[in-house]
């Protein structure tokens, strides 16, 4: 009879759902909301949630983003962007509804990815995914593709890794461009006939010798579209900008020549944004200066060098070297706050007590004139000893940003150590040695008083009185973690004890995150919890619409104290003193067009950094074949499991296949591959032997092999964490209601 009721009561259920889904127009909902809409209580929140799944897989709702649904509005013909994928499986992704429609290779029109394509939807299957075929390509995506070369006797072709198309380049010999066998070249697809199973392409761009460092710098370059060199009529144009430093220029600014100032950067810097300056007032507070380079007195509106540098958005940094936003000469000599030489700065002039509280401030245009150049190290050297230059005023700021540290965490910024990954490199860009990049409290002071300038430069644009409506402003926002991912961090970390709140205000969240991340330090889940806890965030970026900045735990935040290697700290620069001298509000969708590219580029950027760095990492593990290391398990998939080496940080994978022992499933939610007969599990942060087994610099991946084929289990030990309760986890996530797993018999049939 309970069995009954039971069925009786997930039916009703899942016509409750439906029904809601259905009334909601265009609406997309989690399962929390979904379940709150029909007045569910939390105890079976988990089943709506998995009702929502197994109505998606069935096709009669549409999972828009992780976690979150619709219902299906669509005709028979869509319009949207072609994705190809080199494993064949290739989509839309509607302009509507952000659906994804499969189209097999031979519906596709050989449209490349990033297309524009018009798409007959065929009538959906129960159980299958929609699929659709492509009768228009709307506008085609202008791009190149970068490979190695291999030529024959009458014709040659492109052997390219591309994740976007599955087949080599066919090119013609008399479209080579001059390049040989084994180049790595860059190629543009020129036509693809209906009948051919592969493109035909012409050789734009000659990179150099495959493998060569040089040739795979400029790879990841031309990947990300990124430029290596500067245009001549930009560089032109910058050589003939002097300081320009008149008596009259400093008479309309603030004289600070005279108050000790210094900048504190990598040893290796060349192009110093930001200085500090300090001096004791007459009541015993301190007068502290944020000055920062000031770019926009030497790049004028709609200049070459403004256009050039509003289209890099970012300088970028690889490994071995700098891509910068704007030319050497500027970056590095007219703009930089080199010691001993008269600079122009914007600036913000904190007066702050021995509490560290901010009394007051004040924003202006000044001059200086910095002391002395310290690398991070030396003033860490100062900071921990108390002797060297300028150690009262170094070790003042350093106890002041303190204190604005600590005051910064009670109000709910998010504490998560960072550490970068760094190569010492031979004369032939060989990579050496890995050593890591730690912040220390050198790295921290000259951090506390550039988020603090941010903090108030953002808050005399935002902050306004009454009902005046704020100007339009370029803030730095970002937004609150997926909730979802909240929830199933704080589910895991329940099992091994740990509280996490995922309700309640931001300041709440964030202070239980805190707790959370110094309560698993040094122990065996702190791999696994803090990992996750990270993949909870979301993307920073920049936008007019400002939502405050959840991470750092500010209402008001914005870039302003990098301007030679960051477009938007320009655009600040320019709307500050707009704003500052009684001007009008700027165009706001203008504004948020440029806040758009800014962000996507600072994006393009950092992957090209990841792909740099990867290439070191497997060209350094390249030479250490057979080596085995003690390694994290740092991500787990269908595919098999990413390991980060603790000694390097370098990255690899275990592919699924080499774990031969047993069939294992991926169970998602416990990020986790387990073992079917032997029951082995492989989880998110635990600890693993391996060895280096295959290495591909072309592909930057490196493959290892398990050499210990059970997890090393010291940390449950210690911990008394029994292999009891990851079985309940593990039970728990394949407890699913009946309609779900009459979908996963489908699957298997």
């Amino acid at each position: 009879m309970a069995k009954k009721s039971g069925r009786k009561n997930l039916e009703i259920l899942i016509e409750q759902v439906r029904d809601f889904i259905a009334a909601q127009g265009k609406g997309k909902f989690n399962y929390r909301q979904v379940a709150k809409g029909i007045g569910v209580k939390a105890n079976r929140f988990e089943e709506v949630a998995l009702v929502l799944e197994a109505l998606a897989a069935d096709g009669e709702i549409v999972e828009v983003t992780p976690g979150r649904y619709k219902k299906i509005e669509r005709n028979n013909v869509v319009e949207g962007t072609f994705v190809r994928r080199s494993n064949g499986k290739n989509s839309v992704l509607t302009d509507d509804d952000g659906e994804m429609i499969f189209v097999a290779e031979r519906n596709s029109m050989h449209a490349l990815n990033g297309d524009k394509v018009k798409v007959a939807v065929a009538a959906k299957t129960s159980g299958n995914e929609p699929e659709g075929e492509v009768i228009e390509i709307i506008e085609k995506k202008d791009q190149t593709f970068i490979g190695r070369l291999q030529c024959e006797r009458h014709y040659a072709y492109l052997i390219t890794d591309s994740k976007y198309l599955a087949t080599d380049i066919f090119i013609p010999k008399n479209k080579l461009k001059g390049a040989k066998n084994d180049d790595k070249v860059v190629v543009k697809i020129t036509s693809w006939p209906d009948d051919a199973k592969n493109p035909v392409g012409e050789v734009v761009k000659i990179l150099g010798k495959t493998g060569e460092n040089e040739t795979e710098i400029h790879a990841i370059l031309a990947e990300y579209d990124l430029p290596y060199t500067y245009p001549q009529n930009v560089e032109k144009a910058a050589s003939k900008i002097e300081a320009g430093i008149t008596s009259a220029e400093i008479a309309r600014r603030v004289d600070m020549r005279k108050v000790v100032t210094f900048t504190i950067d990598p040893h290796d810097a060349k192009d110093f944004d930001d200085a500090l300056s300090i001096r004791k007032l007459k009541n015993g507070n301190y007068e502290i200066g944020v000055h920062i380079a000031d770019v926009t007195h030497y790049v004028t509106p709609d200049s070459v060098i403004e256009k050039e540098a509003q289209k890099r958005a970012t300088s970028v940094y690889l490994v071995d070297r700098v891509v910068p936003m704007l030319p050497e000469h500027l970056c590095n000599f007219v703009c930089s706050l080199r010691p001993n030489e008269e600079k122009l700065t914007f600036s913000v002039l904190f007066e702050i007590n021995e509490l560290g509280k901010v009394v007051k401030h004040k924003i202006c245009r000044c001059v200086i004139n910095s002391d002395r150049r310290f690398s991070y190290e030396e003033a860490q050297q100062v900071i921990e000893t108390g002797k060297g230059d300028f150690k009262d005023e170094i070790l003042t700021l350093n106890r002041l940003a303190q204190i604005l540290r600590k005051e910064r965490y009670e109000h709910g910024s998010v504490d998560f150590d960072r550490i970068e990954v760094r190569f010492n490199i031979d004369d032939k860009g060989r990579p050496v040695e890995v050593y890591f990049k730690e912040s220390k409290e050198a790295n921290k002071l000259i951090e506390e008083f550039m988020l603090l300038a941010n903090k108030t430069v953002a808050a005399e644009i935002g902050k306004v009185k009454g009902k005046v409506k704020p100007k339009a402003f370029v803030y730095r926002v970002h937004d609150k973690p997926d909730q979802q991912k909240l929830e199933d961090l704080a589910h895991l970390a329940k099992a091994f004890g740990y509280k996490l709140r995922t309700t309640g205000s931001a300041k709440d969240i964030n202070r239980s995150l805190n707790k959370l991340l110094v309560d698993i330090k040094g122990k065996g889940e702190e791999n696994l919890l803090s990992t996750l806890a990270l993949r909870c965030m979301a993307k920073a970026e920049y936008s007019t619409d400002n939502i405050g900045h959840y991470g750092l735990g500010f209402e008001y935040y914005t870039h302003f104290t990098s301007p030679i290697r960051r477009y938007p700290d320009m655009m600040v620069h320019r709307l500050l003193e707009r704003y500052l001298d009684g001007g009008r509000s700027v165009n706001v969708n203008k504004l948020e067009e440029q806040c758009k590219h800014s962000s996507d580029m600072e994006q393009v950027a950092a992957n090209a950094e990841r792909s740099s760095i990867k290439f070191k990492q497997v060209e350094y593990l390249s030479e250490r074949l057979g080596h085995v290391y003690e390694g994290i398990i740092s991500g787990v998939t269908e595919w098999g499991l990413y390991v980060e080496l603790i000694e390097n940080k370098c990255e690899g994978l275990i592919p699924i296949r080499d774990l031969d022992d047993d069939y294992y499933d991926f169970d998602e939610r416990n990020y986790m591959l387990v073992g079917r007969k032997k029951h082995n599990r492989f989880q998110l942060g635990d600890a693993v032997n391996v060895r280096v087994a295959r290495t591909n610099i072309e592909k930057r991946q490196v493959d290892f092999s398990l050499v210990d084929d059970k997890m090393l289990r010291a940390k449950e030990d210690e911990l008394g964490v029994k292999v009891s309760v990851r079985e309940v986890l593990r039970n728990k996530s394949n407890q699913i209601n009946p309609k779900k797993k009459r979908l996963q018999s489908k699957k298997s049939r």
